[in-house]
């Protein structure tokens, strides 16, 4: 027999549900249909939330005409452009995990038997991604697209380096200020890919969206018809009784992980999916990515990597269009959001005419798909565009995007230049403060440190000086931008704040960094190179001497983050699982029990 809808149960234990609910205007029939929530980034945050209310109502729509009834909630997220060069940006990952708490809160306290959830933008999407693992019911994803790219393709990961330009005197304050005002012309995430348009094709490539729907131009009318359609489809998965998990499986993060390499995507992937992945109870690691992204082909050429703005992803065939060229790496059985495996929805699509109605908006650009696009058997690259770099700088891990980086800095020995904060880093850069064969560290920015900000105005600062850009690199417990390429190695762990060998690291002690080996190691000490016994014991002796610092944040939500968070190489998420009690502890707890019964 099957089981009663869960909103009808609630219904029955709380007799208020149903006057609270025919006081803000829903029927009589309204109360016994399905109940879906709609939950929306909507708010005028930023270009890439400013318009979801149009697909939070056409999604009520279908949801309406297939039988159900929608509820509207909302959380919006803050901008990291916006909050950027000030401390608004030390915001920016603990408000993934803020968004993601209150989605469960939405979900679990009234009485909802499916999830629509729109986002567009770097900590929004992957937010809902584990807002809705954690709730896990019947769900579907809706991403908010693309952004129009400006005149001559301008797209916003550009104004970094004009702003950095400008403050070398390389371009003048008038240009800077043309670029700032035709960066951003419509609604939709960034135009690049960045974290926000890697997390957006992430969500369809676990099978929580659409098939193609992802990374739509934000201002195209196939969006909108998108939105309603999986409105509608909601309905089905919970007749169907479809969950979240039934769909987030590990076949479907790898998938995930494949069409990642193959879009050279944002290194804060590796944040999300593993922190999505952890609301099931899933466990992957960085390694899991370098595994899976040794070998693997690069195909997109998209900023900012490549040449094109990224709506021409959509114009190419999109995700679709990606998991076609890299079939035979994929698991083409796992379970998607329409009832059919991936396999059969590619079929589809194909017999449907979905490329070919894609590929019309590429043609009064003079361009193929596989301009945008390359086939399997030519790619941009084939050994991936991720690597995990380990040894004793970071014996838990860093992140390198690889495909980003100079040929000439794939192995190098360089001198290290540690700063505490961005801040004294970039300083130290404009000011020509750094040299050829200087290793810039910066530390103290991990998750427990201030938040884990990207480092975006340092590497573009970095990469927008031809010199530089090809004879340093940045080394770093935060992160980095999506839009951010060059030199930069990021979230290594453990962290400074942790008291991780970053946080050990002197001026002049030489930094080898070797990606196809993935290494990252301190080899030697004031200049010279040492064997490694002896680097070693020298670091411990520093360790030995090493402090821990105050946490920078006195109270709030950035000192309730640096308490829980785990490290950046796990995903930097707040660990909220209690801790097995030690023996000790236990012994405390039977104590007191053993009181309160004599008492």
């Amino acid at each position: 027999m099957k089981e009663p809808l869960n909103s009808q149960r609630v219904r029955h234990l709380a007799p208020e549900n149903d006057p609270l609910k025919i006081g803000m205007g829903w029927t009589i029939e309204d109360l016994d249909k399905p109940q879906v929530l709609v939950e929306s980034t909507f708010g005028d945050s930023h270009p890439g939330s400013a318009h979801l209310l149009g697909l939070v109502e056409q999604a009520m729509q279908g949801i309406r005409d297939a039988g159900g009834k929608g509820a509207r909630y909302f959380v919006t997220d803050i901008c990291d452009g916006i909050a950027q060069g000030h401390d608004g940006i030390n915001y920016s990952l603990p408000h993934r995990d803020m968004i993601a708490n209150m989605i469960e809160i939405h979900g679990r306290s009234t009485g909802f038997d499916g999830g629509v959830f729109i986002a567009s933008c770097d900590k929004s999407v992957p937010a809902n991604l584990m807002g809705l693992c954690r709730l896990d019911m019947p769900s579907i994803v809706i991403t908010g697209g693309v952004m129009d790219a400006g005149p001559d393709l301008l797209t916003l990961e550009q104004i970094g380096a004009y702003s950095a330009m400008c403050q070398r005197g390389e371009i003048t304050e008038e240009k800077l200020t043309y670029y700032k005002q035709h960066a951003c012309p419509s609604c939709g995430a960034c135009s690049f890919m960045g974290t926000a348009s890697t997390m957006q094709i992430m969500a369809e490539a676990l099978g929580l969206m659409l098939p193609g729907s992802a990374l739509m131009p934000a201002t195209s009318a196939d969006l909108q018809t998108k939105a309603y359609e999986a409105g509608k489809q909601t309905l089905w998965l919970i007749e169907k009784g479809i969950k979240a998990s039934d769909i987030v499986t590990m076949e479907a993060i790898e998938n995930a992980i494949m069409v990642h390499a193959a879009i050279s995507g944002s290194t804060n992937s590796l944040l999300h999916l593993p922190a999505m992945a952890h609301e099931l109870g899933i466990e992957i690691d960085a390694d899991t990515f370098d595994r899976m992204h040794r070998g693997a082909h690069y195909l997109l050429d998209i900023r900012p990597a490549g040449r094109w703005p990224a709506q021409f992803f959509y114009y190419a065939g999109g995700v679709p269009a990606v998991m076609e060229e890299i079939k035979s790496m994929l698991h083409l059985d796992a379970l998607t959001v329409t009832g059919k495996t991936v396999g059969e929805n590619l079929a589809a699509l194909k017999a449907e005419g979905f490329y070919e109605h894609c590929e019309a908006y590429l043609q009064p650009w003079g361009l193929k798909r596989t301009d945008v696009i390359r086939p399997f058997d030519h790619p941009i690259g084939s050994d991936g565009t991720v690597a995990i770099l380990k040894g004793n700088l970071a014996p838990d891990g860093s992140v390198v995007k690889h495909s980003a980086v100079p040929r000439e800095m794939f192995q190098a020995v360089l001198r290290a230049r540690p700063f505490d904060s961005e801040e004294e880093a970039i300083r130290a850069v404009l000011t020509h403060q750094i040299k050829p064969g200087d290793a810039v560290i910066i530390r103290y920015e991990g998750p427990k440190g201030s938040g884990m900000p990207e480092m975006f105005y340092t590497t573009e600062a970095i990469s927008s000086d031809a010199e530089l850009g090809k004879s340093i690199a940045l080394i770093t417990d935060g992160r980095f931008s999506g839009a951010s390429k060059g030199p930069a190695i990021g979230h290594v762990s453990p962290e400074a704040a942790e008291g991780g060998p970053i946080a050990l690291v002197e001026e002049d002690d030489l930094i080898e960094i070797n990606i196809p080996a993935r290494r990252l190691e301190v080899v030697g000490i004031s200049g010279k190179r040492l064997p490694t016994e002896e680097v070693n014991r020298i670091l411990a002796e520093r360790r030995a001497k090493w402090q821990p610092r105050p946490l920078k944040y006195k109270n709030g939500v950035l000192r309730l983050f640096a308490e829980h968070a785990v490290s950046p190489i796990k995903g930097g998420y707040m660990a909220t699982e209690a801790p097995e009690a030690p023996e000790a502890n236990m012994q405390i707890c039977k104590n007191a029990k053993i009181k309160l019964l004599n008492y």
